[in-house]
């Protein structure tokens, strides 16, 4: 008979953690929700590189990486980026504190699935390519979420969407740009505008 493991009970409660827990959200965001947008958002980016920059990536794979991405926040909760990077040794703190809860979830696991999910949820085992594409879907997704809440009227985000330029412009890649250009312009619009395109 099996050993009874608490990891998929525990990542089902990612849907309780809710993202911007210092920032008045129009549409509220669990976990959950952003690493799905993630996931969908890093796979195509990964299909970005490869058809239009040479890239030799795997999409797939890239996508079940960035599923896992906030995986340990079941653990430590999500912390607001101006509190987790207001200096060097809360920032380095914090680590520590990720790297405790990497171990704790991938001990959750019977023991003869550890090693298969230690590169999904152990950051120092992760390819950096790949996680770099991760990070960078990651800073997109919170990017879109500013122009959705800023559309909305909530100027609650106004900050916050200058700071994820920033992080964009540090994180810029032609795949990135690829990405910005074709697909981030709809976020700041309404349903009826995107439904008035497609009919003309």
């Amino acid at each position: 008979m099996p050993v009874s493991s608490h990891f998929f009970a525990q990542l089902s409660r990612m849907r309780l953690i809710y993202r911007w827990p210092l920032m008045r959200s129009v549409q509220p965001e669990n976990i959950s929700e952003h690493s799905l947008q993630v996931a969908m958002v890093a796979h195509a980016l990964a299909l970005i590189e490869n058809r239009k920059f040479g890239g030799q990536l795997n999409p797939d794979r890239i996508a079940v990486l960035a599923l896992y991405h906030d995986a340990t926040e079941i653990l430590t909760g999500d912390l607001p980026t101006p509190i987790k990077y207001h200096n060097p040794a809360i920032a380095a703190e914090y680590k520590k504190i990720e790297k405790l809860a990497e171990q704790r979830l991938l001990h959750m696991l019977p023991a003869e699935f550890i090693d298969d999910f230690r590169p999904l949820l152990d950051s120092d085992q992760q390819d950096p390519r790949q996680y770099t594409l991760v990070k960078a879907a990651d800073t997109l997704c919170a990017y879109s979420k500013c122009l959705e809440e800023l559309a909305a009227g909530n100027h609650e985000f106004e900050v916050a969407k200058r700071r994820l330029e920033k992080m964009l412009e540090q994180r810029m890649t032609p795949t990135v740009r690829y990405f910005l250009d074709t697909f981030m312009p709809s976020f700041s619009l309404t349903l009826d505008d995107m439904s008035q395109d497609q009919e003309e």
